[in-house]
């Protein structure tokens, strides 16, 4: 179902972010990555007061409109635990990999720094950004529509859930 305004004072406090992998290596789509993502989201939901109004998980970035008491905090968290976790799956499964997640100094880093965040500042920028959410997988040429990629908010059948906008 198509989201057509934005939530109540959404406006001044939600973000449009972009966290991506470092080398834009596609790592999601293998050794159950996405319930990675899903869960750490799920938690900071629960925990951390995030709301999430759209989202998309693709192979090596995902997008998210959001909002949260602190938005920096919730995106460092969700990083940190997530690198975390899928270290771990690397090490386990494929550690052939691990190099190009190296920096200069040998630590494991998974995600860039920058999560390239846009303040949601009306409501015809809120509906673009989710319609480029939901389109990302149709443009890629994954799924035909928007509805049929598992791990985004235009599926009804999502596992994670969005905030109601109403």
């Amino acid at each position: 179902m198509p989201i057509t305004h934005i939530p109540q004072g959404a406006a001044s406090a939600a973000y449009f972010v972009t966290p991506t992998v470092r080398q834009w290596y596609y790592i999601f789509d293998r050794h159950d990555r996405w319930h990675i993502l899903a869960d750490s989201l799920r938690f900071l939901q629960e925990r951390r007061g995030l709301e999430i109004f759209g989202f998309v998980f693709m192979l090596n970035h995902l997008h998210l409109i959001i909002r949260a008491p602190d938005t920096a905090a919730v995106l460092r968290d969700f990083k940190r635990f997530t690198a975390q976790r899928i270290h771990e799956t690397m090490r386990c499964h494929e550690p052939y990999i691990l190099p190009l997640f190296m920096d200069e100094k040998g630590q494991f880093r998974l995600w860039k720094q920058d999560n390239q965040p846009k303040v949601i500042e009306n409501e015809r920028f809120f509906l673009q950004k989710l319609n480029y959410i939901h389109e990302n997988p149709v443009r890629k040429g994954y799924v035909e529509r928007p509805e049929y990629w598992k791990w985004s908010s235009a599926n009804p059948n999502c596992p994670l859930k969005v905030t109601s906008p109403w």
